[in-house]
């Protein structure tokens, strides 16, 4: 199928004119990120700035923080140790993930990876500590209804720049449950709660993980990740998204 998709993707190539992801302008003549994105629509991605929150990792506004943690974290128990993201989630990396993730561009993650991989390098994440890196899975019905893993997919790129193993079946997502999106902060993490087991428990104990996604929002479904991990015998659990 994805064999399928890729040709069809090239055949449209030819066919129509490539034109931008997000402000639809033609791309021909124009510089672009991989003919998909102008670059003035690529340079309008917020990005996430220091000082982050030693929890979720997004901007910590001086001031209204207790040891470094922002005002809604202190509010929740997050299993994870620490979270990073590159980017704000809003404007045009929200239309980015939009597609990458609901539109089957799945072609995007070379282009949305570089972002994480720039913002590795730019903040020297401890990457050097980390054993394996896990994506989020996605249950085996939502899947196949969207035919691959969002994060897979970054994951894939990631492990590639950084020379790290992926454990791709030790952590599964046990329920098919709703999206989300469609849920308020509370019912998020009721959601997902016991929502992931550990297949391969002998590979977690005593490593150091990071968890890797598409967008970090309330925390909860890295948090539940997380804390199967934990329960496994993982020392450490970084969480590394696009977004948050």
């Amino acid at each position: 199928m994805n064999m399928l998709r890729h040709f069809l993707r090239a055949l449209a190539d030819i066919v129509y004119p490539a034109t931008c992801l997000t402000c639809k302008a033609r791309l021909k003549g124009k510089a672009s990120i991989d003919n998909l994105v102008c670059i003035e629509c690529w340079e309008k991605i917020k990005r996430n700035m220091p000082p982050f929150c030693h929890s979720c990792g997004r901007h910590l506004k001086m001031g209204k923080s207790l040891k470094n943690i922002c005002p809604l974290c202190i509010k929740k128990l997050l299993h994870f140790d620490r979270a990073f993201s590159p980017c704000v989630y809003e404007g045009t990396i929200k239309e980015l993930i939009h597609h990458f993730k609901y539109r089957s561009k799945d072609y995007l993650g070379l282009s949305l990876s570089r972002l994480m991989i720039e913002f590795i390098r730019e903040y020297n994440l401890p990457l050097e500590l980390i054993d394996f890196i896990i994506p989020i899975p996605l249950h085996k019905t939502r899947l196949r209804e969207r035919e691959f893993n969002q994060a897979q997919i970054l994951s894939d790129y990631i492990a590639k720049e950084f020379n790290k193993e992926i454990l791709h079946d030790s952590l599964r997502r046990l329920r098919y449950t709703k999206t989300q999106t469609e849920l308020e902060e509370t019912q998020r993490f009721l959601n997902v709660k016991g929502g992931f087991s550990v297949s391969r428990k002998e590979m977690i104990k005593g490593k150091n993980i990071l968890l890797v996604d598409d967008v970090l929002t309330t925390g909860a479904t890295s948090s539940e990740a997380a804390y199967a991990l934990k329960d496994a015998g993982a020392t450490i659990v970084f969480v590394l998204t696009l977004a948050n």
